[in-house]
């Protein structure tokens, strides 16, 4: 998808620039003169200049608009959140966000170092806000209604039937978005060995997709929990519709407090509302409500190593607009819990990266056919763009593998795989 979103922008830079917006932006052009990676051509009125390596030679292109001068203001205060901030605001635009995203990824120790270097009123002010989403049981209830209590019907216009708000695994290049969700549900029942005999946990219903799936075609019990009551209502009215109460039990419950022992154990997507604080008791609790024999199956989006300490310690765009209290863990993280907090073993992890870039291709593109509609349920053009960068944002991040989806297998001690 390339187009970004168009509403209520101008068509060039027109307002007259002040003294501040003229430091900002020579601050700016400063900056991105040390691009080093890519082509980068930035239009400001009657102005166009051109950043980083010759066009012939580069693998990334971008070309960026200026609508309002205020973006060389938001950019120098606050570098990557106010390049976002100024996007949401329509003070830039582009014809391929993710592209745009691509090369800014390309560059990121420069935009790492730029973001340290913000003012420190700044820093310690968005670190403030962050610290206020600790994941406690009540931080998160309120975290997860941030996000997922927007309304049903708003996600519905952007995911497929099954109402998966995860990455898909698409089973040949035309797979449409529905074909590709079934896929990765059918994956993660298979690396489970679910069987009309088992009993599965799911921790984070979602709109219940998982559970109904894993019910319909497995014939296994399911109990799944989840704290978004907008979320809770939506499957508990799905899975009376499809008669499958006899199968599917739905709670409304912190994991935190879930008892008993169950054979299996699935959570799609949600280690990423954990939090760093608490990875140490996440596991421990889901390594307790596995049986001797049990088996667990996450899919997760993660961080490298390598950056994982330095991205635990600050706040981005997505988690200042999008998803307030949200932590990416590492792969080392994820093997480090699970070797000293639980007595499970690792015995399968599959990268799925480049099909969750796809996903969010066909999430931004269903968004944008959607605009209408979004518009009617009373979202304003802020929160469209704002929607539109998170899509683009995501997808160029996934692309360039700044961060990465995988869906790792933890087995207990007493759990023996199948003979085929």
């Amino acid at each position: 998808m390339g187009n970004s979103v168009s509403v209520g922008l101008r068509k060039k830079a027109t307002r007259r620039q002040g003294f501040v917006e003229k430091a900002a932006k020579k601050a700016v052009l400063k900056l991105l003169q040390r691009l080093e990676v890519g082509h980068l051509v930035l239009e400001d009125g009657e102005d166009s200049y051109t950043f980083g390596q010759n066009l012939a030679e580069a693998e990334y292109h971008a070309h960026i608009t200026v609508y309002d001068p205020q973006v060389y203001r938001d950019v120098f205060t606050n570098t990557s959140i106010g390049a976002a901030e100024a996007y949401m605001k329509g003070y830039w635009g582009t014809q391929d966000l993710t592209g745009v995203i691509r090369l800014m990824v390309a560059n990121l120790n420069l935009i790492n170092e730029a973001d340290a270097k913000s003012p420190i009123w700044k820093r310690l002010a968005t670190k403030a806000f962050h610290s206020l989403n600790a994941n406690t049981k009540e931080g998160s209830r309120k975290n997860i209604s941030a996000h997922y209590d927007l309304g049903n019907d708003f996600f519905k216009l952007f995911l497929d039937p099954t109402m998966m708000y995860s990455a898909a695994i698409y089973p040949s290049e035309d797979a449409s978005l529905e074909e590709a969700a079934v896929h990765k549900l059918d994956r993660i029942c298979q690396k489970l060995d679910l069987g009309p005999d088992d009993h599965l946990l799911e921790i984070g219903t979602g709109w219940g997709g998982m559970a109904i799936h894993a019910a319909q075609h497995y014939g296994c019990h399911v109990t799944t929990t989840t704290i978004s009551q907008e979320q809770y209502d939506y499957a508990n009215a799905k899975v009376k519709q499809l008669d499958l109460q006899d199968r599917i039990t739905l709670l409304l419950e912190d994991y935190r407090d879930l008892a008993g022992q169950y054979d299996k154990l699935v959570s799609i997507e949600m280690i990423e509302a954990v939090g760093h604080e608490y990875y140490d008791s996440y596991f421990e609790k889901c390594s307790s409500l596995l049986k001797p024999n049990g088996l667990m199956a996450i899919q997760a989006i993660t961080i490298a190593d390598q950056r994982y300490d330095y991205a635990r310690k600050s706040v981005d765009f997505i988690q200042r607009y999008i998803f307030p209290g949200g932590c990416l863990p590492s792969n080392a993280v994820i093997a480090d819990k699970i070797a000293h907090k639980t007595d499970m073993q690792i015995v399968a992890i599959e990268d799925i990266t480049e099909h969750y870039a796809d996903t969010l291709a066909d999430w931004r593109e269903r968004f944008h056919k959607a605009m209408d509609s979004v518009k009617q349920q009373g979202f304003d053009d802020v929160f469209c763009r704002m929607w539109d960068y998170y899509f683009a944002y995501c997808e160029g991040g996934f692309r360039e593998r700044a961060i990465s989806t995988g869906q790792f297998v933890f087995a207990k001690p007493s759990y023996r795989f199948p003979r085929r």
